[in-house]
């Protein structure tokens, strides 16, 4: 039985009955027989499906906003801005899938033609995120069923009510039950589902979860996708004017502290030119300390809970590393007062990569800056992390940023901005931020197989 209770305040919410392995496994053998009559349906009739799902969850977008508030500690205008934030996602997963699909001839001649088809893998796993789990889910199983997949849904345990919505909104809009089969649990009902006979598994969650999963399905040979953390890295250079550097430490307090810094594309570690170093931190320090913190249901709260309670050890771990080491400490740095996981909006100045704060994620609302000489520097310390998720270059300079971009160990650069994701660009990582892509017309393919097609004529 899952338990689940508001981040914030420390309620309880709910409790929530997990399936048995037999269950589980039940649910997966029905999937597996449902799913070549939903491959068969015209692309059409799946993309009909999709719009009434999308017409629902922007007609219910309030009551699943507080749920998702309540449950995730989210601050509720980013509570609606995700949901909000997905209908856009599935626009473009629609209007792409069928010509993405489509079967492509690549050669014809009188006597022979070769075509490229585009086979649904069967049935996926899909094992998702609490943090922003309309996004990290939507980037899987929209794309996966208009392709004419069964999913197997497991929503992250911190997002347990978020992910019944969203099974039962699908069911509404036509998607079989058996077809989307929703299995919530922790980490028992996870091995469960592995254990079943699958195609392909979509995971977004820690470097260690992710390696258990690759262990479990090891020797399978099934498709496997892992989205897993980052260390995201921005440089500021030193070409900005102080209008620039406002600009740039705005961007920047947003990009650590958006979702209270619950984001595996959050900035994390910022590098500051010397020349610019004390007016940027100025400026960073001043937009952190406006936002507000508190109470996630109050519509001008900035700053909401930390979903996980023990992530708060995490967070007191890093700042009293850092302060042993010499970092100064700008603003926060512990727990909000009250009830609940509260951790004030944290600055540490004066880093360096002896320190946590600059080399291990800390996926909770604090961020590290470190003074540097050089571009050079700056990208021998962009690079030194055993993550590659997302990084950016703050620069009035296109052709400098690029120059240093292509450099970077990342799936995702930013010139100008950060923490930004859009439907048409492939998200992906190096390292230990992932394998696998979502997103875009190849994050559409990636949920079919191709099949080679030589068709002589007689």
């Amino acid at each position: 039985m899952l338990h689940i209770h508001n981040p914030h305040t420390g309620e309880w919410l709910a409790d929530v009955p997990e399936p048995t392995v037999e269950i589980v496994a039940e649910r997966a053998s029905a999937a597996r027989r449902a799913q070549p009559a939903w491959a068969a349906l015209p692309m059409a009739r799946r993309v009909e499906v999709m719009q009434r799902f999308r017409a629902l969850l922007a007609e219910e977008c309030e009551v699943l906003a507080q749920t998702l508030t309540a449950e995730v500690g989210k601050p509720i205008t980013q509570s609606r801005g995700e949901i909000n934030g997905l209908l856009p996602r599935i626009d473009f997963f629609i209007a792409n899938a069928a010509p993405t699909l489509a079967a492509e001839t690549v050669f014809s001649d009188a006597a022979m033609r070769e075509v490229i088809g585009h086979d649904p893998l069967g049935v996926v796993a899909n094992i998702s995120a609490w943090n922003y789990p309309y996004f990290v889910g939507g980037n899987v199983f929209v794309p996966a069923l208009l392709a004419g997949n069964a999913v197997l849904y497991k929503p992250s345990e911190f997002a347990t009510l978020t992910g019944l919505h969203i099974a039962r909104l699908l069911h509404a809009a036509g998607v079989p039950a058996d077809v989307f089969v929703p299995l919530v649990g922790g980490g028992a009902v996870g091995a469960a589902l592995l254990a079943q006979r699958i195609d392909g598994v979509f995971f977004t969650g820690s470097v260690a979860t992710g390696a258990k999963i690759a262990q479990a399905v090891a020797g399978r040979f099934v498709k496997l996708q892992l989205e897993l953390g980052g260390k995201d890295p921005m440089y500021v250079c030193d070409d900005l004017d102080a209008a620039g550097v406002q600009a740039a430490a705005a961007s920047l307090a947003d990009g650590a502290m958006f979702n209270t810094g619950q984001g595996c594309c959050s900035v994390e570690r910022i590098y500051v030119h010397e020349r610019v170093h004390d007016a940027f931190v100025d400026a960073l320090v001043a937009n952190v300390r406006g936002f507000k913190a508190g109470d996630p249901t109050d519509e001008s709260t900035y700053i909401g809970a930390v979903a996980r309670g023990a992530q708060l050890d995490v967070l007191d771990a890093q700042v009293a590393d850092a302060n042993a080491k010499g970092a100064v400490l700008r603003t926060g740095g512990k727990r909000r007062s009250g009830p609940g996981n509260g951790y004030e909006p944290t600055v540490l100045t004066n880093a360096n990569h002896s320190m946590a704060v600059m080399r291990d994620e800390s996926f909770g609302p604090i961020v590290g800056v470190q003074k540097v000489a050089s571009d050079a520097e700056a990208l021998a310390l962009m690079n030194d992390t055993r993550y590659g998720l997302t990084a950016g270059v703050f620069s009035r300079s296109e052709a400098r940023a690029k120059a240093l971009l292509a450099q970077v160990n990342a799936g995702t650069v930013y010139w100008n901005c950060c923490d930004r994701v859009s439907p048409r660009l492939p998200w992906s990582g190096h390292g230990d931020s992932g394998v696998g892509l979502t997103l875009s017309t190849y994050g559409i393919q990636a949920f079919t197989r191709p099949r080679a097609w030589h068709l002589r004529t007689p």
